[in-house]
């Protein structure tokens, strides 16, 4: 079964210490956007990071399905390998899922990127307009 090989060689970084040194390294570049004065800005950082912590518990649990693959193949009881089928099947789901909110986010950050130039590029160009 090739899932089985993704299985036994998916190697991943140790989740909570990416996740604390991630989340110092957000807090930091949050304080510092949102004492920048602009407003809406610590709204849309929180809501990134809401975002991005639903996408890491969704990698979280395919890591977790993945070495349940992995161990229910090793084992090679038939019972285990009928399971791993919906197992699989969780797990595509969990990947289409991911695609979507990576999807989502994209387009959510390119909006308010342009919505933030907007406001900024808006303000200066009524007033180079009426010089």
């Amino acid at each position: 079964m090739h899932m089985t090989t993704l299985g036994s060689s998916f190697t991943a970084p140790e989740s909570s210490m990416d996740n604390a040194a991630s989340s110092k390294s957000h807090k930091r570049h949050q304080v510092s956007l949102t004492e920048s004065g602009e407003e809406g800005d610590s709204e849309v950082w929180a809501n990134f990071d809401k975002n991005f912590r639903q996408v890491q518990s969704v990698l979280d649990r395919n890591r977790a399905l993945i070495k349940q693959v992995d161990e229910n193949h090793q084992s090679r009881i038939p019972d285990n390998m009928v399971k791993n089928v919906a197992l699989i099947q969780e797990l595509n789901g969990n990947i289409s899922k991911v695609v979507s909110m990576y999807s989502d986010l994209s387009s959510n950050f390119s909006t308010a990127f342009h919505q933030r130039g907007n406001n900024k590029g808006g303000d200066a160009k009524s007033t180079s307009g009426e010089s």
